[in-house]
């Protein structure tokens, strides 16, 4: 995790230039339903980008089929490509997933994934750009 200052944008340029679920998501901690991402069962070479800042978050080499309607990932590409924060909306306590450099949401990470890190970091594809290798 990184404390130094996160990138800004316009809210009313991310307005024009996002779709209107991945701003509700990116600027709002919004969810998308399960199963109805992009990138849910995505096979292609390439990395991930956020939406919002296009910092490379993740490598389809960590993508995996976790069967939660989401895209799932074992790692970031770097410690400081993701940040983690203690989510406690919603009656739950999980980790929620934002970008490193904007802080844009992008999702949760939960302790139930694939080795060598036990981490499944589950993204709405809304917050995510994907290009190809």
């Amino acid at each position: 995790m990184t404390d130094a200052p996160k990138k800004t944008f316009d809210l009313a340029e991310l307005r024009e230039r996002l779709d209107p679920t991945s701003f509700q998501v990116t600027q709002h901690a919004g969810t998308e339903r399960a199963f109805t991402g992009k990138y849910c069962d995505t096979h292609t070479d390439g990395t991930y980008h956020c939406i919002v800042c296009d910092t490379p978050l993740f490598t389809s080499n960590t993508k995996f089929e976790s069967g939660s309607g989401w895209p799932s990932f074992w790692e970031p590409v770097s410690p400081d490509a993701v940040d983690e924060h203690t989510d406690t909306t919603h009656g739950m306590v999980r980790v929620e997933a934002v970008c490193g450099t904007c802080g844009a949401h992008l999702g949760h990470v939960f302790p139930d994934g694939p080795q060598p890190t036990g981490l499944r970091y589950c993204m709405n594809s809304a917050s995510l750009h994907l290009e190809e290798a």
